[in-house]
């Protein structure tokens, strides 16, 4: 842990809550005690990231005084690497996966999540959108509760394809920054333990960016790049928790279409849910007034 060696970390850590788990009533009270304390950094991480735009705007600001135009090139070069990819995953790896394993139509999914995907887009938080990806998941594309209530808190958990996608294109853009050189067995590691960190992510605004300083760390690559990338990461964490968002409603599907508890006939109804939606809508609008 002083070292800073995420893989041996992560190991101890599956152990340990493996061990937690078999110890019983010691282990439960153990797990209160770790809850309370990830509150607590919840909220110091809160904290940080309310503190974090002026200190980006210092950094940018010094960043963008020292470094040429070719860095500031190869930064919106990135920024569009990265969108590319995440749409690349969105709507292609998304729509074939539900394809091949279930055989519903993408371009119903991709419709109904619109209104997920776009709350998703604005908080930046799959914890927070986790009531309006129940919703979506349930009353417009049919899972039946027993299936969403399981499948989709657990995406918003451990599902974050979209970090891992930033993370792996960020360290490479950070390496060659540097004019480091990374080997085959450097980008094994960053696959693996960005995969792994995104696993361990919380599902809050912009703590992919800390998960990434364990990535960096992994390869020897310097964590003060980080400050190249943050001042465009907000619009690229909005984005990715829209894709992970729709990555939860996508497994959801197709484990509840494989144990069938998929109602097809409201997946299939492209009017599904928007009755209840408006019923909600006209409650908050009184509510308000």
């Amino acid at each position: 842990m002083a070292q800073g060696n995420m893989l041996q970390i992560i190991v101890f850590a599956v152990l340990f809550g493996i061990a937690m788990t078999m110890t019983g009533a010691t282990g439960r009270r153990l797990t209160a005690v770790f809850d309370d304390l990830s509150v607590v950094i919840m909220k110091l991480v809160t904290i940080l990231m309310n503190l974090a735009p002026y200190g980006v705007f210092v950094l940018m600001a010094k960043l963008f005084s020292t470094v040429d135009f070719d860095t500031i090139k190869s930064l919106i070069k990135y920024f569009a690497l990265v969108m590319f990819v995440l749409g690349v995953h969105a709507f292609v790896s998304y729509p074939i996966i539900l394809k091949l394993l279930s055989g519903l139509n993408p371009l119903i999914l991709l419709r109904k999540m619109r209104d997920a995907a776009l709350f998703a887009f604005s908080t930046s938080s799959s914890s927070a959108t986790l009531p309006i990806t129940m919703e979506t998941a349930t009353k417009k594309l049919g899972v039946k509760s027993s299936v969403a209530s399981f499948t989709v808190p657990l995406g918003s958990t451990i599902n974050m394809d979209g970090t891992a996608i930033m993370q792996g294109v960020a360290t490479v853009f950070i390496a060659q920054v540097y004019a480091v050189d990374l080997s085959l067995s450097d980008y094994m590691m960053v696959i693996l333990t960005a995969t792994l960190a995104s696993v361990g992510t919380a599902g809050v605004p912009g703590v992919g960016l800390i998960m990434l300083a364990m990535v960096l760390q992994q390869v020897n690559l310097p964590v003060e790049g980080i400050a190249l990338i943050i001042g465009v990461d907000r619009l690229l964490d909005m984005t990715r928790t829209a894709v992970n968002v729709t990555g939860d409603c996508m497994v959801a599907c197709i484990v509840g279409k494989s144990e069938n508890e998929l109602d097809t006939h409201t997946y299939n109804d492209l009017e599904a849910g928007l009755k209840e939606e408006e019923v909600h809508l006209e409650d908050i609008n009184k509510k308000s007034s």
